[in-house]
């Protein structure tokens, strides 16, 4: 189990890290580029909108967090084998199909929020790219998260 949690626990550091950049992205498309000296802003080559930068800086952060939270939580979950590896991976697979779907999905014509067009825009392979990680990821997460739940509240010392 310790070396699930290392692994879930550098996993998380790395969803904070890149969501730390999208921070860099959120402030180059506020200011309309990079500050090199006061007053002096240089263009920088960027897509997307605040908003979608301000998804993904925070939702990265906290899914990167939820990784380290589950892993600081594995020895109380009372699972077997299994569903350790099942849960640990399965976090894993979570937070970075999410930061994928952040990122991409802030450069689609639709966010990529569905395969098809939608009142967000029409579909693009960009979107389509950002969608489809996640999707099984959306139900992932609250599968694994009832899982823990239930873990930490069953009887026993025995998984």
């Amino acid at each position: 189990m310790e070396r699930l949690q290392r692994i879930m626990i550098g996993n998380g550091l790395l969803v904070v890290l890149v969501s730390m950049l999208s921070g860099f992205m959120l402030m180059f498309n506020l200011l309309g580029g990079m500050e090199i000296w006061p007053g002096k802003i240089i263009s920088v080559p960027m897509y997307g909108t605040s908003e979608g930068w301000v998804r993904a800086h925070t939702g990265g952060a906290l899914n990167g967090v939820l990784i380290i939270v589950v892993a600081l939580a594995m020895p109380t979950l009372r699972l077997s084998d299994f569903m350790q590896k099942f849960t640990a991976w399965g976090f894993i697979y979570i937070a970075w199909s999410f930061t994928i779907f952040y990122w991409l999905g802030n450069a689609s014509s639709n966010r990529g929020l569905s395969m098809g067009a939608s009142a967000l825009g029409e579909p693009d392979t960009i979107g389509l790219i950002a969608f489809l990680p996640g999707l099984p990821s959306v139900v992932l997460v609250i599968f694994l998260l009832a899982v823990a739940a239930k873990g930490v509240f069953s009887s026993g010392d025995d998984p």
